[in-house]
């Protein structure tokens, strides 16, 4: 059968959190509700049918040690692929992944272009490693280098005081996104600590990644500036991992890590009740496997979410948020179907029966 041929997906359609269809139809790799005419070869799939699920912090083209070769990358993006992750927003990579743009048969990248982070205050090898004086620079590189994001490093671990502390003065951050802004990039930050968060919020950032410093003091001031977040909690899972390594060096940043994981869900929790867009995100691609997408979204509600929250931080508001369609009509068909309803048990997401991306049965 050609690969390209009518696809009928039958059962319940999702299109929205609040918008169930019984059926749709792939003509020519496009989203259709209209039944067509004449058509002959006709594949038809049952199911529950979700837009392509979205990993808003992902990594592709990296692991641990940096930038890796392209057949790698194609692996990973594969696997992101078929665990039905159709959409990546690349939080920061040091590959040139371009070439995927060319391929049908691999995730829709939306990139960041490379980490910016303070001199010696990074993963050795990721990121663009500078100073305060020539931010602003390197923030225009990347936002005319990305796909309308810039990602900077917030804050990480300062030797000297042996914790977490932020990495940029405000000034700098202030001009700095002001300029993303003015080049129509918006601008995220990685941020595991509380004192890197107020100057970053009232500079104008758009998003922060991890967020785990946020108390009740900063939650309000997201709130109030629609900052969102992307918690990232299946990376958050290995802080007590961290800090049983750094206990030796860094007995502070150790027991300041324990902490931040513990109240994880907490925040997160926190941060949705306080009407807080969150985004799901699995930060793959550094440490992490690539493929954990459903993870994240069910560790989001064991956070506390409810669960189309959940999914919609996976789909229909993931997809609006970074201005890509979902499953409207004449979209490209990227779409993900399961055996029963993701909204009654979101753990279904693990196991998808089909995967559709350009209207292409690929899994």
């Amino acid at each position: 059968m050609n690969d390209r041929a009518v696809l009928h997906v039958k059962g319940r359609v999702l299109v929205g959190p609040d918008e169930a269809r019984d059926e749709v139809w792939v003509i020519g790799g496009r989203v259709s509700y209209d039944r067509p005419a004449g058509a002959r070869d006709v594949r038809t799939v049952e199911g529950w049918a979700l837009p392509g699920l979205v990993d808003a912090h992902c990594h592709v083209g990296l692991d641990a040690h940096g930038a890796v070769p392209d057949d790698v990358a194609e692996k990973q993006a594969l696997t992101d692929r078929d665990a039905g992750t159709l959409l990546v927003r690349d939080a920061g990579s040091p590959s040139n992944t371009r070439w995927i743009d060319d391929r049908d048969d691999l995730p829709k990248i939306i990139r960041a272009g490379r980490h910016i982070a303070r001199t010696r205050r990074y993963i050795r090898n990721y990121a663009w490693e500078i100073e305060p004086d020539d931010l602003t620079a390197y923030v225009a590189q990347e936002a005319r280098r990305g796909d309308g994001w810039v990602k900077l490093v917030g804050d990480w671990i300062d030797r000297e005081a042996g914790d977490l502390s932020a990495c940029w003065p405000r000034g700098a951050v202030e001009a700095a996104i002001a300029e993303a802004h003015r080049l129509g990039a918006r601008v995220t930050a990685h941020c595991f600590s509380e004192d890197s968060l107020r100057d970053l919020v009232e500079a104008g950032i758009d998003c922060i990644e991890h967020a785990t410093g946020l108390t009740e003091e900063t939650i309000p001031l997201f709130a109030e500036r629609g900052v969102a977040i992307v918690p990232t909690l299946v990376n958050i899972a290995t802080f007590p991992k961290l800090a049983d390594g750094g206990e030796t060096r860094f007995p502070r940043w150790s027991a300041h890590m324990r902490r931040l994981h513990a109240r994880r869900y907490d925040t997160v929790r926190a941060a949705y009740d306080a009407g807080i867009p969150v985004y799901a995100g699995t930060d793959a691609g550094g440490g992490l496997a690539h493929g954990l997408v459903a993870d994240e979204v069910a560790e989001l509600v064991t956070a506390g979410i409810p669960p189309v929250a959940a999914l919609s931080a996976t789909t229909w508001g993931a997809r609006t948020w970074l201005g890509r369609p979902g499953l409207d009509e004449g979209a490209p068909a990227d779409l993900v179907v399961y055996e029963t309803d993701p909204r009654a048990d979101v753990r279904v997401l693990a196991a998808p029966r089909r995967v559709v991306l350009e209207g292409r049965v690929v899994v």
